[in-house]
């Protein structure tokens, strides 16, 4: 169990939902989602706004050369940074349904994206079983690369860019693909298997081979996974986590992503959205 945690940004920040951490240039790079921002934090613990958006952000990736790369969520589109604005680079909303969840960028600056499949402002209507994963080409051709997922959610690329893990949130599990030369996906399979308890939100990948999954409903609100589903490090904070990255000067800064609730009402009338961060001893690895 690790417990040498603190509070890097708290809830009097300002904070409304802090989502897909990606650590560039020194600094956090975020979504805040119910803030329509993308913001950065260093680790000092001071905030910044990099872009207001018109729009409620999801998918989010920076591209080898720092270009901004990101979701429309309700819409399904996807947008890329022009100067210093954004430019719609794919509608991908006839592949995808309702909303946009985590996303990715790759080394070639393709972006894998998956959708949600419920509609988490109205409990009643009934979730889609399955979900996908979307590939955005850097021209913007799109293409279904996976599909009969659990609410896909984080995703991580191995640092010699074969393989792409995702967390399958209401699957309780990690799946691996193979990336074929065209950014397709290939070779699909349980990376680990996970425990009833774990459902993984935002992940991250370690130097060996390890992954941190956030883990929002779970007592252990972030586990560390190795292939076959063995824990190997826990972490609980007071509230709940929903995404993680390794960053820093050496990538051994685990940041956490935290707020009382998911709930885009409660999230308005009382926001409580955290940074915590905790210093691992395996670097981190691979994308983001």
């Amino acid at each position: 169990m690790t417990t040498n945690i603190r509070t890097l940004v708290d809830s009097t920040k300002g904070l409304k939902f802090t989502e897909s951490p990606r650590w560039h240039n020194g600094k956090l790079w975020f979504l805040d989602i119910h803030d329509k921002r993308i913001k950065t934090v260093d680790l000092s613990g001071s905030v910044a706004t990099v872009m207001e958006l018109p729009f409620i952000p999801n998918g989010f990736g920076l591209t080898p050369g720092g270009t901004v790369v990101v979701g429309d969520a309700f819409e399904r589109r996807i947008y890329r940074q022009a100067g210093d604005g954004l430019q719609q680079a794919a509608d991908i909303s006839e592949f995808t349904n309702f909303c946009l969840s985590d996303g990715i960028v790759d080394a070639q600056g393709r972006l894998y994206v998956g959708d949600i499949g419920y509609n988490f402002v109205d409990p009643a209507a009934k979730p889609v079983e399955t979900c996908v994963i979307v590939l955005v080409q850097p021209d913007g051709r799109a293409s279904v690369v996976a599909d009969k997922l659990y609410f896909p959610n984080g995703m991580v690329i191995t640092p010699d860019g074969r393989t792409l893990i995702v967390g399958e949130t209401l699957g309780h599990r990690l799946t691996a693909f193979d990336i074929q030369a065209d950014g397709s996906l290939g070779n699909r399979r349980v990376w680990a298997q996970l425990p009833s308890f774990v459902s993984p939100d935002g992940i991250c990948l370690d130097a060996e081979g390890g992954v941190w999954c956030a883990n929002p409903e779970g007592e252990d609100s972030v586990v560390r996974v190795r292939e076959g589903g063995e824990i190997a490090d826990r972490i609980r904070v007071d509230t709940h986590a929903y995404a993680v990255m390794l960053g820093g000067p050496e990538r051994r800064h685990l940041f956490i992503c935290a707020s009382g609730s998911h709930d885009p009402a409660e999230i308005q009338r009382n926001p409580s959205a955290t940074f915590r961060v905790v210093e691992v001893a395996v670097p981190g690895a691979g994308i983001p």
